[in-house]
């Protein structure tokens, strides 16, 4: 567990930017090769600029006025200082989605089309994302108040908060939840689904661990019913999905589907 993995002339290589940057590059290659045979796979390249600049946007936004408020308004110098971490993944799925709607409207492309095929990829880029968290010491867990569970070094955000506790490994689990509902979104492909219900599966699976895992973080103020920003906004989201399956299983089928 490394904040810093090395240093080049001085310069600080951070493990949160590699492997987000990681993250980013392999979820792209999978929706390169999930688009294959399609219109859509000479369009990956261009729409993962638009995704990249919408997500990052949000999820710092999300991080530092839902999750972190009360440090950042006293740490103002550092609300732009993502390569240290800080990147809310509701918040960048947001940011994605609003750069996906701006694409697809700019070129004339079928959204829900597009969003089945990017799904699998999002999900895998997010499981990878949240090695960078665990690498830099944010996401953490609360205090278990066992033996078990994870310490983090000093010079981490999860020390400064809790110091050599046993902290439950939140972000490792959500990662693994990721690559469970990936591996579930690959066999779910190969059914006749409506156009858009993997987007949404995959949507709403995610929100569902979301939610459970939240009980167990130590990062986030809590609001009403003791629930953190990620857990209203996985209910948030699970209710867009709901309201969307309703109205795309009112759409008739286009021929080609």
């Amino acid at each position: 567990m490394r904040v810093v993995l090395f240093s080049i002339g001085g310069y600080e290589v951070h493990s949160y930017g590699l492997v987000v940057a990681l993250a980013v590059l392999l979820a792209m290659g999978v929706a390169m090769f999930l688009a294959r045979g399609t219109v859509y796979r000479d369009h990956i390249p261009g729409l993962v600029m638009y995704l990249i600049v919408g997500a990052i946007v949000f999820a710092r936004i999300w991080h530092v006025f839902f999750f972190q408020w009360p440090y950042y308004s006293e740490h103002l110098a550092e609300v732009f200082t993502i390569w240290k971490g800080g990147l809310a993944i509701q918040g960048a799925l947001v940011g994605g989605l609003l750069a996906a709607i701006v694409y697809v409207r700019r070129y004339r492309l079928n959204f829900w089309e597009l969003a089945d095929i990017l799904a699998p990829a999002v999900v895998l880029g997010q499981g990878i994302g949240r090695i960078a968290c665990f690498l830099n010491g944010d996401a953490f867990g609360s205090p278990t108040g066992l033996g078990f569970g994870i310490v983090y070094p000093p010079g981490t955000i999860a020390f400064d908060t809790y110091g050599a506790q046993p902290l439950w490994p939140a972000e490792v689990w959500e990662g693994q939840w990721d690559v469970i509902v990936f591996v579930l979104l690959i066999l779910l492909k190969s059914r006749n689904w409506r156009q858009g219900y993997l987007f949404l599966s995959y949507a709403a699976m995610y929100a569902f661990g979301r939610f459970m895992l939240e009980f167990l973080r130590g990062d986030s103020p809590r609001y009403a019913l003791d629930w953190t920003a990620g857990q209203w906004t996985s209910v948030a989201a699970a209710a867009v999905c709901l309201l969307f399956a309703v109205y795309l299983a009112k759409r008739p089928r286009p021929l080609a589907e």
